[in-house]
């Protein structure tokens, strides 16, 4: 064999290598998206007695678990809607600011995550969110009171929600300008961009929100880098304001005080109508 040969044949067997590499990523892109934590949480358990379960319906025939607690009157509604791994029992350090500061909380595991059925997609997830605003409707609670906190992965459907229907005010909290984006940078060496399925694009929609939006990013944040919260608050407008914490990663940006900022932001949520 000549070395030309055996030059094609490497380049050969690395093109199906790679090829093979590319269609493993794409069939298990969902699997590397979604991190469920499928036992039962307990609102008690994780130290938020106040809280009391519900069983919410999707559009499309879904069972949802959540944790309700209704507002004393006159006050607000938060919807919480969390990252991409766990489920609810995670959720006792950002839940609790909100509870005693006198808000009605409504916080919901995503389908597949905790007591939810079914499996977790894009289009799924955003039933889901609609699914918790229709429980507050039902509740005849005004959408000039309700506020949506979208964490990580849950920003993506906080923005689609604040898209489509009237909220008081939006947190995004370690967001994403697209699931796609964020695929593309952790896999540099794979066309990963057009591979997502489930794309969550915010960019494109951020601007279309008519409520107000906090963005909180921290700057060392190497899950999503702190540019997509900043690219976000630019294509948001002058109704954002974005808080963006030196030293801060993915997961410690309530071990920092960020708190404060968000009573602030929802205080004509705090005080009684």
């Amino acid at each position: 064999m000549s070395a030309a040969d055996s030059v094609l044949r490497l380049v050969g067997a690395a093109a199906i290598g790679y090829l093979a590499l590319v269609a493993i990523m794409y069939v298990a892109q969902r699997r590397l998206l979604y991190i469920p934590d499928r036992a039962p949480p307990s609102p008690i358990a994780a130290g938020l007695p106040e809280m009391a379960e519900e069983r919410l319906v999707a559009a499309d025939g879904v069972a949802l678990g959540a944790w309700w607690r209704p507002p004393p009157e006159g006050r607000g509604v938060v919807v919480y809607l969390h990252g991409n791994a766990g489920n609810l029992a995670s959720l006792t350090v950002k839940l609790r600011p909100y509870l005693d500061w006198g808000l009605g909380v409504l916080a919901i595991d995503w389908r597949g995550y905790g007591k939810s059925e079914g499996s977790p997609t894009e289009d799924g997830l955003y039933a889901d969110g609609r699914a918790a605003l229709d429980f507050l409707a039902a509740k005849g609670i005004r959408p000039e009171r309700v506020a949506l906190h979208g964490e990580s992965l849950g920003s993506g459907v906080a923005t689609q929600l604040a898209t489509e229907r009237p909220v008081a005010a939006l947190i995004l909290e370690a967001p994403y300008t697209s699931v796609a984006d964020i695929a593309q940078h952790h896999y540099p060496y794979l066309p990963a961009r057009w591979l997502v399925k489930d794309r969550f694009d915010s960019l494109s929609r951020i601007a279309a929100i008519r409520a107000p939006i906090l963005i909180i990013h921290g700057e060392a944040d190497h899950t999503i880098p702190v540019d997509h919260g900043k690219r976000l608050l630019a294509a948001a407008g002058g109704k954002a304001k974005g808080i963006f914490l030196p030293g801060a990663n993915h997961v410690d940006l309530f071990d920092r005080g960020v708190f404060r900022d968000i009573r602030a932001f929802l205080e004509p949520l705090i005080a009684k109508a």
